[in-house]
């Protein structure tokens, strides 16, 4: 969520007036963040937000880097009436493509925050510098269509990307053939995996991995409803999905491997500027997790998933204390046990194990 605070200590900030009932200016984040934790010099450098990631990612140097941006990347006035509208100056991009991300999801509640006109420039930020994407599009033969990512001498990964109106997303920022927008998921969401298996049929070549990651849900609880399990299941069985991730939920949810094939039913936000907002303290927003998923090429089968906890602190990505790993640890043990699966905390990271 590199949008609203977090672009404003970026080195381009987007103009800070915001519509939200109660804040009318970004740079009260920034202020929020501060007076909870010290305030720290600004503006940052592009790479900053990433901070202890940084190292990590250079560490495991994963094949590919994904992730949901949930944010318009625009200068438009636009703005829909919805209570909360996020977005990030085009000029601030680089702090995607300085930590090289690959691919983006964009089927959420956000990317249509500012507007048409918002959607058009965030999807020709995206393509200028080479960032693929899925889940919103010119059309819904656009948003529907896979990113397709080529592992050099591996794999081909074809991306696509899915979201819930119980994510927030509005009914009318559905995608038509006419009309730009969101890949939408029908609200009967058992009722999909036959429309998503005949769109990876369109697209897949043998020994083809096939990731679908899916906005649903609400910000908050750890419950995961019987038809989003259900749905992953079929995506699985009917549809040669081989991995899920699953967002909206701002804080980690219960992580399942059926069939041998990962679900990950919420990741948490992995940034925000939430910093010192309260509400929901208990969830502890403020810490997630890295993931770094190894699968078998041309099966897509789970060889591994190993899972680096950090803090957000001053907008910036820390490593965990011991404290909170092991907070963290036994918080995804209590959800991934009611799913057959638990993890295991060594040293710096978390490592799943399932039946």
């Amino acid at each position: 969520m590199t949008g609203r605070g977090i672009d404003q200590i970026l080195p381009n900030p987007s103009n800070p007036v915001i519509h939200e009932p109660y804040v009318k200016d970004a740079r009260e984040y920034v202020e929020l963040a501060e007076e909870k934790n010290g305030p720290f010099p600004k503006p940052v450098s592009f790479d900053y937000i990433w901070g202890s990631a940084l190292s990590h990612l250079e560490r495991l140097a994963p094949d590919l880097r994904i992730i949901n941006l949930e944010t318009s990347v625009t200068t438009s006035e636009d703005w829909l009436k919805k209570g909360i509208n996020y977005r990030m100056n085009p000029k601030n991009i680089p702090c995607l493509t300085d930590v090289k991300i690959d691919c983006c999801a964009l089927a959420n509640n956000h990317v249509l925050d500012w507007g048409y006109s918002g959607l058009e420039e965030t999807l020709q930020t995206l393509e200028k510098v080479n960032i693929k994407r899925s889940g919103a599009g010119k059309s819904l033969a656009d948003a529907e269509s896979p990113a397709i990512l080529e592992v050099k001498g591996k794999c081909r990964v074809l991306f696509f990307s899915f979201g819930s109106e119980s994510s927030g997303i509005l009914p009318d920022w559905e995608a038509t053939e006419s009309k730009p927008g969101v890949n939408l998921l029908n609200e009967q969401l058992s009722g999909e995996a036959h429309r998503i298996r005949r769109k990876v049929e369109q697209s897949k070549r043998q020994g083809d991995i096939v990731i679908a990651s899916i906005h649903w849900g609400p910000n908050w609880g750890y419950e995961i409803p019987a038809e989003q399990r259900l749905l992953a299941h079929q995506l699985i069985d009917e549809a040669s999905v081989d991995l899920i991730q699953g967002h909206s939920s701002h804080h980690v949810k219960g992580i399942e491997v059926y069939k041998n094939k990962l679900i990950m039913y919420g990741c948490g936000d992995f940034l925000n500027d939430y910093e010192g907002i309260g509400g929901y303290e208990s969830f502890r927003g403020d810490l997630s997790l890295m993931y770094f998923a190894s699968l078998e090429p041309e099966t897509g089968t789970l060889d591994s998933l190993e899972m680096v906890p950090t803090q957000i602190k001053h907008f910036q990505l820390n490593n965990a204390t011991l404290n909170d790993s092991m907070w963290i640890s036994k918080k995804l043990n209590q959800e991934c046990k009611k799913l057959g699966s638990g993890v295991e905390l060594r040293k710096s990271f978390l490592s799943l194990k399932w039946h």
